[in-house]
């Protein structure tokens, strides 16, 4: 890998340790309709394909349940206003980001959050440290469609070759792979190494310095 400008992290499982607010909400939704709760260890499965997709799976049923539009819904509205009670920085992200920043490398986020609330919690935990982050919203197709990564690559002027994408899923890779960059996995997020490797990552990171020595 070249001398790397920029690095587009996920947020999800990467930056930020959101599973129990996440399955705080999902609990929430499912219950409210007379559904059994899900443990995070479920969640935790369910997540990586946006929120669409996190509720179709942990309701019986999916899609076709009949409620899932209002399992979704409810779960959208109390999401959005609980989605940072229980949500953290891993240990060492902050440092690993003043870092980055010391040394005059950019940082972007993308989200297959809805783009609001990937700039609400930008904003909270990261506020001088992450410059620009995109989420899904209308023209921007969640990952592991390039969108997010080329949209934050057209709004800080950089090219491909400048850039290194980070994430701890097999979204992530396939994000990576179809936009063309480079691409570090971490192995502290919501899924195992193992899995990773079963899914081509074929650099992976347990510390975030470790990352330092990518870039």
């Amino acid at each position: 890998m070249s001398m790397k400008k920029l690095i587009i992290f996920d947020l999800d499982g990467t930056l930020l340790n959101t599973i129990d607010d996440l399955a705080d909400g999902v609990n929430h939704s499912l219950e409210k309709f007379g559904y059994p709760p899900r443990t995070v260890a479920e969640v935790t499965n369910f997540v990586g394909n946006g929120i669409g997709n996190l509720i179709a799976r942990a309701l019986p049923g999916g899609r076709e349940n009949p409620d899932y539009e209002k399992v979704f819904g409810e779960f959208r509205a109390f999401y959005s206003e609980n989605c940072a009670v229980k949500t953290k920085p891993y240990e060492g992200v902050p440092e690993l980001l003043e870092e980055l920043k010391a040394r005059g490398v950019k940082c972007a986020i993308v989200s297959n959050k809805n783009d609001r609330a990937v700039r609400s919690l930008s904003e909270k935990y990261f506020p001088d440290t992450v410059e620009t982050a995109v989420g899904e919203r209308e023209g921007v197709k969640r990952k592991p469609a390039p969108d997010s990564v080329l949209e934050v690559l057209r709004l800080s002027g950089f090219e491909k070759k400048d850039a290194l994408y980070v994430g701890d899923s097999e979204v992530d890779i396939l994000t990576a792979e179809n936009a063309g960059i480079d691409l570090v996995s971490v192995d502290w997020g919501f899924r195992p190494r193992e899995v990773l490797k079963q899914n081509g990552a074929k650099t992976i990171i347990s510390r975030p310095g470790d990352l330092l020595n990518y870039i």
